[in-house]
C-alpha cells in the first residue's frame, strides 16, 4: 500500500504479492464462490468506496489551476486507472438499487396475489441478477492487474503417465491433445504440432504444439499439471471384466513471448537426428529428418519432427529449447514471489492431480476449485463446455487474488 504524492491513499498494484498464484487453502474459498458473493464483502465495499472517493477528489483537483505540470501528469495517469473502476462501481450500485426496488415490488405483488405481474417482475429480477453477475466479474477483472505473459503464445506438451494393465494413459493422452487442438480451433488460435510420438495401440506417448493467438497463455495457464482418468478399458481383459482402471497424464504449458531473449552457446548443445514416427508416408522411413536438441548444462531436451526439412525441425527445436530455458527463469522469479507457498496454479508442478475425468460417472472434477462438470464428451470436444470450465478457473483466480490483497491490507491496517 502506497501513499499518493498528493495525499491520496492508493495501492500501487493490487496484487504484487498474488500474481500467478491461487491460495487453495484460503478460508475465503467457502465464502467467495463467485464475484457476486465477494462484492457483498464489507472489506470490498470499503475499499471500492475509497477508490471512488479518490477518483472524485483527483477529478476535482485536475480542474484546479494550482497544480504544476508534473502533478497534473501524475494525477491524469491515476485518474485514467481509477476511471473504469469507479464507473463499474457506480453501475453495480445502481443495479443493486434497482434489484432492491424489484424485490420490494415482488413482495407487494405477492401479498396482493397479482400472479401475472409477479411473474413479469420475477423475470426482470432474473435478468438483473445476470447483469449484476456480469458487472461484478468485470469489476474484479479491472482490479486484478494483467499478468506479464497473459497475451503470450504458448508451447503445450502432453505426456502419458503409467498404469498397471491396459493402455488408458496413452489413449487418454491422445484424447487430451485432440481436446486442446479443438479448443484452439474454437478460440480461433493457430495450433502447430511440434512433436508427436504415438503409442503402439492407437494412443499417444508424448506430443507438443505451438499455439498462437489472442490471450492464449491467459486461458491455458491453469491447464498445467497432472490430469487423472478413471475408466473401463475398451479392449482387453479388463474391458470384459468391467474393471475400472486409473491412470494419469501430464500437461505442461510454457508461455512463449514473441521475443524470447535467451542466449544459448552452441558449445552447450548436442544435436541428434533420427527418423520421424507416425504420419508422413514413405518419407518417414527414408530420411533422418527428426531432430533432438539437448542443452548439456541443464539436461533439457526437446524434439521436433513436424517438418520434412531437418533444418526447419532444428530451428523449431531451438526455439522450443529457448522457451523452456526462459520458463526456468520465469519459475525462479515466481518461486521467490510465492515464498513458501504450496502447489500453485499456472506452474509446471506435477506432484498433485489438478483434475479427474471419471468416465463411469460421466463427471469431470477440478480439485482446485471443487467444481464438478457433467458430460465428459462435451468437455473433451474442446468447445463451449471446456471454455466454461476454464473461465470458471479464471474467475476463481481473480476472486482469490482480490481476497488475498484484502487480507494483506487488513493485516497492514491492524499493524500485523
Amino acid at each position: 500500500v502506497r501513499l499518493h504524492n498528493c495525499g491520496f491513499w492508493r495501492p500501487k498494484c493490487l496484487l504484487d504479492m498474488a500474481r500467478f498464484t491461487l491460495s487453495f487453502n484460503s478460508q475465503h474459498r467457502k465464502n467467495h464462490q463467485d464475484s457476486r458473493a465477494l462484492w457483498r464483502h464489507e472489506a470490498v465495499q470499503k475499499y471500492l468506496e475509497t477508490l471512488s472517493k479518490e477518483y472524485q477528489q483527483i477529478s476535482h483537483q485536475l480542474n484546479a489551476d494550482s497544480i504544476n505540470d508534473f502533478e497534473q501528469r501524475t494525477l491524469k495517469r491515476r485518474c485514467a486507472d481509477l476511471s473504469p473502476i469507479a464507473a463499474a462501481f457506480q453501475e453495480i450500485k445502481e443495479a443493486e438499487r434497482e434489484g432492491q426496488e424489484l424485490e420490494a415490488m415482488c413482495r407487494e405483488l405477492d401479498s396482493r396475489d397479482e400472479k401475472q405481474l409477479l411473474e413479469l417482475a420475477l423475470e426482470e429480477k432474473e435478468t438483473l441478477d445476470k447483469k449484476m453477475n456480469m458487472l461484478c466479474r468485470k469489476l474484479f477483472q479491472l482490479l486484478v492487474p494483467k499478468e506479464k505473459y497473459d497475451r503470450s503464445h504458448v508451447i503445450l506438451e502432453v505426456t502419458a503417465g503409467r498404469t498397471t494393465g491396459g493402455d488408458i494413459c496413452q489413449q487418454f493422452t491422445k484424447e487430451m491433445f485432440e481436446m486442446y487442438q479443438n479448443y484452439a480451433d474454437y478460440k480461433h488460435w493457430t495450433f502447430d504440432v511440434v512433436n508427436y510420438t504415438p503409442a503402439e495401440i492407437g494412443g499417444l506417448h508424448h506430443a507438443a504444439a505451438h499455439i498462437s493467438g489472442d490471450d492464449v497463455y491467459r486461458h491455458l495457464k491453469y491447464e498445467g499439471g497432472t490430469h487423472r482418468v478413471q475408466r473401463i478399458p475398451e479392449t482387453g481383459l479388463s474391458s470384459r471384466m468391467q474393471r475400472i482402471h486409473t491412470g494419469t497424464m501430464s500437461v505442461i504449458v510454457l508461455p512463449q513471448p514473441e521475443e524470447v531473449d535467451v542466449k544459448v552457446d552452441p558449445k552447450d548443445l548436442r544435436i541428434d537426428t533420427f527418423r520421424a514416427k507416425g504420419a508422413g508416408g514413405q518419407h518417414v522411413n527414408k530420411t533422418d529428418s527428426a531432430v533432438r536438441v539437448v542443452h548439456i548444462p541443464t539436461g533439457l531436451a526437446v524434439e521436433c519432427q513436424q517438418e520434412r526439412s531437418q533444418q526447419m525441425n532444428k530451428e523449431i527445436a531451438l526455439r522450443t529449447l529457448r522457451a523452456k530455458l526462459y520458463q526456468q527463469i520465469i519459475e525462479k522469479q515466481l518461486s521467490q514471489e510465492r515464498s513458501a507457498r504450496r502447489l500453485q496454479l499456472g506452474t509446471r508442478a506435477q506432484s498433485e492431480r489438478i483434475r479427474t475425468y471419471n468416465f463411469t460417472q460421466d463427471r469431470v472434477t477440478d480439485h482446485r476449485i471443487s467444481y464438478d462438470a457433467r458430460n465428459i464428451k462435451e468437455i473433451l470436444s474442446g468447445k463451449e463446455a471446456l471454455d466454461m470450465l476454464i473461465n470458471r478457473l479464471l474467475e476463481f483466480a481473480e476472486i482469490e487474488a482480490v481476497t488475498e490483497y484484502l487480507e494483506n491490507l487488513q493485516t497492514l491496517e491492524g499493524g500485523g
